[in-house]
């Protein structure tokens, strides 16, 4: 046998798997265009979203904290994939690779407590807050009587 023929059956079912997704891809791209309608008309395409018509400017200014939530997101989703990623090398790490991924959660549960501290994390302006005030425990009410 050649060699080219030992890589073809060898490789067979990935290379049916490679024609068959190109092929999937061509048939939609060529089904759409065949398929999509081509009229023209004024109002045919103006965007909008759930059939009402957009209103005003799309550049609008948006918060600060919109940012830093999404950053933040980012963060603490990138960490849980190197968590995921530890958890399956739990047995290979031992208490080596214990002792560090508890160290690791330890630090990002700081960084956590530190961005609910500095508020961060605290969406209502000053105003709407609502302050708890906690009564001492040896403080009695002197109107009940």
């Amino acid at each position: 046998m050649s060699t080219a023929t030992e890589v073809v059956a060898h490789h067979w079912a990935f290379i049916i798997f490679v024609i068959i997704a190109f092929g999937l891809c061509a048939f939609m791209l060529t089904g759409g265009w065949l398929l999509g309608g081509r009229a023209r008309a004024r109002h045919k395409e103006t965007p909008f979203e759930s059939g009402i018509e957009s209103v005003g400017d799309t550049h609008i200014r948006l918060s600060a904290k919109f940012y830093l939530v999404a950053m933040f997101f980012v963060i603490f989703d990138v960490e849980a994939l190197f968590l995921y990623a530890w958890a399956t090398s739990i047995r290979e790490s031992g208490w080596v690779g214990f002792v560090e991924a508890a160290i690791f959660i330890l630090v990002l549960l700081a960084g956590l407590v530190y961005l609910v501290r500095i508020g961060a994390l605290d969406w209502a302006p000053a105003r709407r807050r609502v302050v708890v005030k906690s009564n001492p425990i040896g403080h009695t009410n002197p109107h009940k009587q």
